[in-house]
C-alpha cells in the first residue's frame, strides 16, 4: 500500500508540473501509473551448446509472478509535429529451483541436481513517435481513433544463477542492454464520453528473433480529468544466438493490470 500511495503522489506531482505548459506545448496529455501482475514462462540459455543447457523459467528456476508498477505519459503535439508516448516498465523475478541434469550457463558448468538461486531482470524503456490516421476521429464523431508510429524499446537485461559447480558454490551472470526498434499501433474506441476501450501493439520480427508487446484496457473517467482503468498486458520475446551473442531465449510474460491517471 505504501508503494501505491508513493506512485499516486508521483503522478499528481508530475501532472501539476506539466499542466501549466499544456496550453503552450500540448493539445492533449495523458499521465498514468499502474500495477501489472507479471507471470513469466519460457526458456533461456546463455552460451549453451546442448539441449540440457536450456533452462525452463518455471520448471528449473521456479520463477514466481510479481506485481510491478509502471508509469507512462502520452502527449499530443500541435501542428505537424509527431505525438510522443513514453513508458517505463520495471521487471524482475527471483526463484529457487533445481535442474536434474548438469548444464552450462555462461562459463560455469553446474552440477546435476544442485539447488539453483536465480535472479532475472528485464527493465523496459519505451519511447514512441506517432501520428493518428487523418480525419478518422473527426469522421466518426470522436468514437474511433487509430495511431501509427515507431517505438524505440530499450531492455536492460540481467540474468544471474548461483549453484554448485564441481561441488563448489559458484555464480554465473549475464548483463546486456538491448535496443529494439518496433512498430507501434494504438486504437481507441470511445462509445460514450466516460468510457474508452483501448489497445496497443508494439512489435518487430527480425530473422529468427521477434518481440511483441500487447496491451488492452477498459478506461473509465468518473470525474474531470481523472480516470481508472483495468486490462491485460502480454509480451513475447524470442532471441536467437546469432542475433544477440550467446543468448537463446523464448520467454513470455502476461497478466492483468490496474491503472489510475489524468487525461486532459
Amino acid at each position: 500500500m505504501k508503494s501505491i500511495r508513493s506512485y499516486m503522489v508521483y503522478l499528481f506531482v508530475l501532472a501539476m508540473l506539466v499542466v501549466p505548459y499544456r496550453a503552450f506545448a500540448f493539445i492533449g496529455l495523458d499521465v498514468g501509473v499502474g500495477y501489472w501482475r507479471q507471470t513469466p514462462s519460457g526458456t533461456l540459455a546463455y552460451k549453451g551448446t546442448t539441449a540440457d543447457d536450456t533452462l525452463d523459467l518455471k520448471d528449473d528456476l521456479n520463477l514466481d509472478s510479481k506485481n510491478r508498477p509502471f508509469v507512462r505519459i502520452k502527449g499530443e503535439l500541435p501542428l505537424i509535429l509527431p505525438n510522443i508516448y513514453a513508458m517505463y516498465t520495471p521487471m524482475s523475478f527471483d526463484g529457487t529451483g533445481r535442474k536434474t541434469q548438469s548444464f552450462t550457463y555462461g562459463d560455469v558448468h553446474f552440477d546435476a541436481g544442485t539447488t539453483l538461486e536465480s535472479k532475472i531482470k528485464l527493465d523496459h524503456y519505451d519511447v514512441a513517435l506517432f501520428y493518428p490516421i487523418p480525419v478518422l476521429k473527426t469522421a466518426t464523431a470522436g468514437v474511433l481513433n487509430v495511431e501509427l508510429g515507431l517505438n524505440a524499446k530499450i531492455i536492460s537485461f540481467e540474468g544471474e544463477i548461483t549453484g554448485n559447480a564441481a561441488g563448489i558454490r559458484n555464480t554465473a551472470s549475464i548483463s546486456k542492454t538491448l535496443p529494439i526498434p518496433m512498430i507501434y499501433v494504438g486504437i481507441q474506441v470511445k462509445p460514450i464520453s466516460m468510457v474508452s476501450i483501448e489497445a496497443e501493439v508494439r512489435g518487430i520480427a527480425i530473422g529468427a528473433s521477434h518481440f511483441y508487446d500487447y496491451m488492452g484496457r477498459l478506461k473509465i473517467m468518473p470525474i474531470g480529468p481523472l480516470y481508472i482503468s483495468a486490462g491485460y498486458r502480454a509480451e513475447q520475446i524470442k532471441i536467437a544466438s546469432n542475433q544477440v551473442a550467446d543468448v537463446n531465449a523464448d520467454i513470455k510474460f502476461g497478466g492483468p493490470f490496474i491503472e489510475v491517471g489524468l487525461s486532459f
